[in-house]
């Protein structure tokens, strides 16, 4: 079994390769009808899929050393990049869809001879409206799912950064306390050195009075 820090991000990231090109075929022969549905339903499955395996990447490059995350941090955006695309072509194939299911029930949708009635002209603008709003409903959503990606990237890089800055603080005050402990041992010695040199002063000293005392000794056992 491969234990390196990597093997599961790979083996994460071959499901989704594999997972993506189901999708890419199902959104391609998609069809018509019951057929579209159908499809559409399961190229939302594996959409799902994606997604979930994506965050187990990136669950596992929170593992990894700092000197290689970045590259598979790239890694996992174009994974995002490469699902938003096909997750805009699912938007886009279920809009046709749920636009063919609403015109598919009236007659001659285009009259070019102008023969629908006024109701049946209504009802096709109203339905053309409905469908409008519907592709404009899915622009919005796709467009506040942009923006959850990127203030979910943000807060990301972030938390890496405080995290930095952490192990930075961490590592001064150690050094802090590092230095305090030799400035108190050099304290100590200097401290050591002063009383030294006070004694051998005393000592010199002494040695002075005595020698004077003895010289003093002498001259007065010579004179009396």
């Amino acid at each position: 079994m491969d234990n390196t820090p990597t093997a599961l991000f790979d083996s994460y990231e071959a499901d989704f390769r594999h997972t993506l090109e189901g999708l890419k075929e199902k959104l391609e022969t998609a069809g018509t009808g019951e057929q579209r549905k159908s499809a559409l339903r399961r190229a939302m499955i594996d959409i799902d899929e994606a997604e979930d395996l994506i965050s187990q990447m990136e669950v596992e490059t929170q593992g990894m050393p700092q000197s290689i995350r970045p590259q598979y941090v790239g890694r996992i955006k174009s994974a995002k990049t490469e699902l938003g695309r096909w997750r805009n072509t699912a938007k886009e194939v279920q809009t046709a869809s749920s636009r063919d299911a609403l015109l598919g029930g009236i007659p001659n949708a285009d009259d070019p001879y102008g023969t629908l009635d006024n109701g049946s002209a209504s009802d096709r603008a109203r339905l053309l409206a409905g469908t409008q709003s519907l592709a404009d409903s899915t622009k919005r959503l796709q467009d506040s799912q942009r923006v959850a990606l990127e203030t979910e990237e943000l807060g990301s890089d972030i938390l890496r950064t405080l995290r930095v800055q952490r192990e930075q603080i961490e590592h001064s005050r150690d050094m802090l306390g590092g230095a305090e402990n030799n400035v108190d041992r050099a304290d100590k010695t200097l401290k050591g050195m002063v009383r030294t040199m006070y004694k051998q002063r005393f000592l010199t000293s002494a040695i002075v009075v005595v020698l004077v005392l003895l010289v003093l000794f002498i001259l007065w056992r010579k004179l009396f």
